[in-house]
């Protein structure tokens, strides 16, 4: 698929989730993404504030992480990040799933956290992403989180915290755009470092890249550029 510079900055996720971030580097994310017309923004809590002062006006979004990396936390605590989240200025926030529980087989469990969660975030007004770590997860599990997702009602489901043993895979989007049942959309996340990595997951089914190289992909795109496609890893 073809894409003008409008169409991939509007899928991209600009994500600084970096643990040596400054202020000056989240300043940087921003002014960037106005600039670009990216989608979101994405960092960690403590910058939302910053963010939304920096990007006053602009109309670019600002989203920011919950129950991360590990996704080991209390629903309740989930819950109270999520409505500080909003507090501060965040318009979306990305979700980590327990899928260690998943992984156990309690999905009654996992289900009444989504939930949970879900609710609080609509009660906020803030679109939703579940984070559910595939590279832990085989192709049962995948399909299981899926569900749980769209149970949830959840916006987006999203492969990768960027922390894990691998990132975004191909054939992970492509085998959740045959299997959803409803509108729920798809994010890839995770080793996203080039136009067509980008492509390649674009076209398999995701509408949001999450990616700390929207810059460097979108000026791949501007310049003619398109290099060869690798294995996406770990990281943002």
């Amino acid at each position: 698929m073809n894409f003008t510079p409008a169409q991939l900055a509007a899928a991209l996720d600009s994500t600084n989730l970096r643990l040596d971030a400054t202020e000056a580097d989240i300043t940087t994310l921003c002014e960037d993404a106005a600039k670009h017309r990216f989608a979101c923004v994405m960092l960690y809590p403590t910058s939302v504030a910053h963010a939304a002062q920096v990007l006053a006006g602009t109309g670019v979004r600002i989203g920011t992480v919950v129950g991360f990396p590990s996704g080991r936390f209390s629903p309740e605590a989930k819950i109270a990040e999520v409505i500080a989240a909003r507090t501060a200025g965040a318009h979306e926030v990305d979700v980590v799933m327990n899928y260690a529980a998943l992984l156990d087989g309690d999905l009654e469990w996992v289900d009444g956290e989504l939930r949970a969660v879900a609710r609080a975030a609509r009660a906020q007004g803030l679109l939703l992403k579940i984070i559910v770590e595939t590279c832990y997860l085989d192709a049962d599990h995948r399909i299981s989180a899926l569900r749980l997702c769209e149970d949830a009602g959840a916006d987006f489901i999203k492969t990768s915290t960027g922390f894990g043993t691998a990132g975004a895979q191909v054939d992970h989007i492509a085998g959740w755009a045959a299997a959803r049942r409803g509108p729920i959309r798809l994010k890839a996340s995770g080793g996203i470092k080039t136009l067509a990595q980008a492509r390649a997951l674009l076209d398999a089914g995701a509408t949001r890249l999450g990616t700390s190289n929207a810059v460097q992909i979108l000026a791949e795109l501007t310049s003619g550029g398109d290099d060869a496609a690798t294995t996406p890893g770990a990281g943002y």
